[in-house]
């Protein structure tokens, strides 16, 4: 095994190019291989001496075997996520390939590289929902049962957390955030404010201030971050705003 090659799995923020940190674009110009989910390594400009391999959602621990196999072979790889790579991103699926995969692997010289979540992004747009205790769910239920999110939204209510919610609702299963919506009327009630950030940080951008009470599930799609208050979450009106308002939750509980 050559020992020039590396593997760094790399956040790419949630869209705009001024939210890459500076330790990822040094990382994405040194790169001689760029793996990851086809939409987010389009994302990175073409230029001599990067080779893109793009693949399906659904391949990721294909794209981490096939990302460790090249930097064995002495490239320099870069496993793109968007976000941050540790966030429901590429981060676990390398390590999960790493550990049952080629013992030679583990020599290689492996970093992550942290980068912006939606829910950071979001909740940075919104003011700061998220400036107390809170905890982040992925509704998506093709790695894991529907029983299991239900059972976190619940318990996630109970401790007054405030949420954050990734992946809602595609296509391909749109009743899992009404149940979810159902799930956390009964737990928190029909006031509890709820947002809807889509595209953050894109020109497509959208940002939406609502009650549980109002929401329907066709406010969400898979480009949708969703974050619910806890119970001390506060909205203060802001006409000027784009979004109407600002929402925070206080630091302290008292």
């Amino acid at each position: 095994m050559s020992n020039t090659g590396w593997l760094k799995v790399v956040g790419l923020g949630p869209g705009s190019e001024a939210l890459i940190t500076p330790e990822a674009s040094v990382v994405l110009g040194e790169a001689t291989d760029a793996v990851g989910y086809v939409p987010y390594v389009e994302r990175l400009a073409p230029r001599p001496g990067l080779t893109r391999h793009g693949s399906d959602n659904r391949e990721e621990i294909r794209r981490a075997e096939q990302a460790l196999a090249m930097a064995a072979e002495g490239r320099r790889v870069v496993v793109v996520s968007s976000g941050d790579p540790g966030v429901f991103g590429m981060g676990a699926a390398v390590f999960e390939a790493l550990e049952a995969g080629e013992p030679a692997w583990r020599a290689l010289d492996i970093q992550v590289l942290p980068g912006v979540s939606a829910m950071l992004a979001a909740s940075a747009r919104l003011g700061a929902p998220l400036g107390h205790d809170f905890c982040c769910i992925n509704l998506s239920d093709n790695l894991k049962p529907w029983a299991l999110i239900e059972t976190r939204l619940r318990l996630a209510a109970e401790a007054d957390f405030a949420m954050a919610f990734y992946n809602p609702r595609s296509r391909a299963r749109p009743e899992g955030f009404a149940r979810a919506l159902d799930v956390l009327r009964e737990a928190c009630g029909f006031d509890r404010p709820i947002m809807f950030a889509r595209a953050i940080s894109t020109p497509e951008e959208s940002l939406r201030v609502t009650t549980l009470g109002e929401a329907t599930p066709e406010m969400a799609d898979m480009r949708t971050l969703v974050m619910v208050g806890s119970s001390l979450t506060r909205r203060i009106p802001a006409a000027s705003y784009e979004a109407g308002e600002w929402v925070y939750t206080p630091r302290s509980v008292i």
